[in-house]
């Protein structure tokens, strides 16, 4: 199942036999095998190119699941402390406010368990998770999978600014009409802070197209502070900015971008101690229920 998983991951049997350390030969019998057995074609090879067929890829669901377990039997059976690993994923916005804090309380209760942290935006953890790639995840986006549980951390706020010295800083408040007359800079489609932005004006009937689109909100920030347009970013990582005159908080009538910070884990994911652990060390729940 593991050899099968590869060979799905990396796209290749080459491939998935050098990043198993094993020969090319092992591998192609693993999968001819496992099609004997199962009496099905696992994948179509066209052009010398592998392409999962849904009796594959109906496999790989169940691969992912064994091997879940059976990583688990083997830490679970043995000295956790010593030997777990956490695999967290945190979208970008959770990734440079809060996770640094909540990774250095459980090192120093745990400083044997590596902690290995994934950070993208908020629908790419999302297929991480569906993959069994991470354990659990924070992120701020709506969850899209009905095979992923969520659980409510704390509610997060969003705020209009732009630049100091920009033609918008005198305004005292924007009309939501003015919104298409500015130009935005915005997180890229997929994460959490521009899925809120659209769905918000949305409501409105407003559609925005932005001038920017950047995975870095570092970069956006720095653009607006540049006078070079407007955006809506999270209010923990524009304060800095605003309590030193560098960024302007313009409020739009009737509109408030208001979202919570959500904990996800796969629905068929177990709770692994080093899980558990992480989060009542945070003082988290650990028992997320369906979105």
């Amino acid at each position: 199942m593991k050899v099968f998983a590869a060979v799905c991951r990396c796209g290749s049997i080459t491939k998935a036999a050098a990043a198993l350390h094993i020969t090319q030969p092992a591998v192609s019998l693993c999968i001819k095998e496992l099609e004997q057995y199962y009496g099905v074609q696992l994948f179509d090879r066209i052009a010398h190119k592998l392409y999962l067929t849904d009796e594959g890829a109906k496999l790989l669901g169940y691969a992912h699941k064994i091997i879940s377990l059976f990583g688990e039997a083997e830490s679970d059976l043995k000295s956790w402390c010593a030997l777990e690993s956490l695999r967290i994923g945190s979208s970008i916005t959770i990734g440079t406010r809060l996770m640094p804090g909540y990774v250095k309380k459980f090192r120093a209760a745990y400083p044997n368990v590596r902690v290995f942290v994934t950070i993208d935006n908020s629908s790419q953890i999302e297929k991480k998770i569906l993959a069994n790639e991470l354990d659990f995840a924070m992120i701020e986006g709506t969850v899209h999978s009905e095979n992923i549980l969520c659980e409510k951390l704390r509610k997060d706020l969003l705020v209009p600014v732009c630049g100091a010295n920009s033609a918008w800083a005198n305004r005292t408040e924007l009309r939501p009409e003015d919104l298409t007359e500015i130009p935005f800079l915005l997180r890229e489609r997929g994460s959490g802070t521009r899925e809120l932005f659209d769905s918000t004006l949305l409501t409105q009937g407003i559609t925005v197209t932005p001038e920017w689109e950047s995975i870095s909100t570092g970069a956006i920030i720095s653009a607006v502070e540049a006078g070079i347009g407007f955006s809506v970013l999270p209010f923990g990582l524009v304060e800095q900015s605003l309590q030193q005159k560098r960024l302007i908080q313009i409020p739009i009538r009737g509109i408030r971008f208001e979202r919570y910070f959500y904990l996800i884990r796969h629905k068929d994911k177990h709770l692994s101690k080093a899980v558990v652990s992480f989060l009542l060390q945070n003082q988290f729940g650990v028992q997320a229920e369906k979105s």
